[in-house]
Formats: C-alpha cells, sequence, structure tokens
C-alpha cells in the first residue's frame, strides 16, 4: 500500500492569552524592505512599487527618506500609508507610514516612520475588545487627534500569531472583493 505523505494536526493556541488591540488605520497597506546589503525598497500590499509606478505616493516618499529607512534594520517592515487624499485621511494636512509591529517599535526608530497606536495589551476577552470599540467610537481616533471617525481596531492574538479586524461600521458585510 502506497499511503500519501502523513501531515499531523498542527498544534492549537490557547485563545486565553496576551492580545494586542491597535487602532486600524483606514490608508493603504506598505511594506519597506530593508536587504542585508543595504537596499531599500518600497511595495504596496500586492507588488513592489516605484516613484514612477507609486501607489498614493509611497514609493517616492520612501526614496526620499531611504538613508533614514535602513535604521530599520534588515527585513520587511510592514505598515499602514495614511493621510491627506488616502481613504479617510483623518483631517491631515500630510501622509504617514505607521509600522504595525507595536512591539517591536516604540520610542527608538526612524523619525520619519510612526507606530500604529496601542489601545490594549492583556489576556483576551471579549468584554475587553468590545470596551476598547466603544472608547474608539466615543473620542475617536487616537492616531490622529481630533479626528471623530475612526475605522476600527487591529486584535492580534501572541500565542496563535494571528490578527483580526474589527471595524466600527458594516463589520459584519466585510470588504467587496
Amino acid at each position: 500500500m502506497n499511503a500519501p505523505e502523513f501531515i499531523k494536526f498542527p498544534k492549537m493556541a490557547r485563545l486565553s492569552r496576551e492580545i494586542i488591540i491597535t487602532e486600524k488605520l483606514d490608508g493603504t497597506n506598505a511594506q519597506v524592505y530593508v536587504g542585508e546589503d543595504g537596499q531599500v525598497l518600497a511595495a504596496s500590499r500586492t507588488r513592489w512599487i516605484t516613484p514612477s509606478d507609486d501607489n498614493f505616493g509611497f514609493a517616492l516618499w520612501v526614496s526620499q527618506h531611504e538613508e533614514e529607512l535602513r535604521m530599520l534594520g534588515p527585513g520587511r517592515h510592514y505598515g499602514e500609508w495614511w493621510g491627506c487624499g488616502i481613504q479617510r485621511g483623518y483631517g491631515l494636512s500630510e501622509r504617514r507610514f505607521s509600522l504595525f509591529n507595536v512591539s517591536r517599535w516604540g520610542a527608538v526608530r526612524p523619525e520619519c516612520c510612526h507606530v500604529v497606536p496601542e489601545l490594549f495589551r492583556g489576556m483576551f476577552d471579549s468584554q475587553s475588545v468590545r470596551n476598547v470599540m466603544e472608547v474608539l467610537a466615543g473620542n475617536g481616533s487616537a492616531a490622529a487627534p481630533g479626528y471623530k471617525n475612526p475605522e476600527g481596531i487591529i486584535v492580534y492574538h501572541v500565542a496563535g500569531n494571528v490578527a483580526f479586524k474589527k471595524t466600527l461600521q458594516d463589520d459584519e458585510k466585510g470588504k467587496p472583493e
């Protein structure tokens, strides 16, 4: 008998573990790639971009901040490119790049980069998620204080290494493909 390759059932993370809730910014997904050789590239969610084939000016911004962005170190650095003229705009007159990894990026980062606001860190429970959503709906954006129409939150489950988004409006519908 020729049996197929055995694939074991993956280990499951426990739900009652640490979560990190951040503000979900409504812009466009972006990536800064820094190579081992110091090469710096820009990407959107789906492709490499250049100043001549750009996504809301992100590749141009990366080329203008290339030296500073090398301080991120080798690797892929994901974030949101948001602000003036992109999606909600947040009442800003400029655009910002906010890194997603709040556990890695705090005060020590390139000056040209922001970090998405951390709204909660603690053990998972659905009431904490509801509480953060209520505060965000009532107070507005933590990333752009004074802006009263934030998009929602990202709930990152540390042990599961998985993130979930929850929006303040039309969460049950999702985004059309």
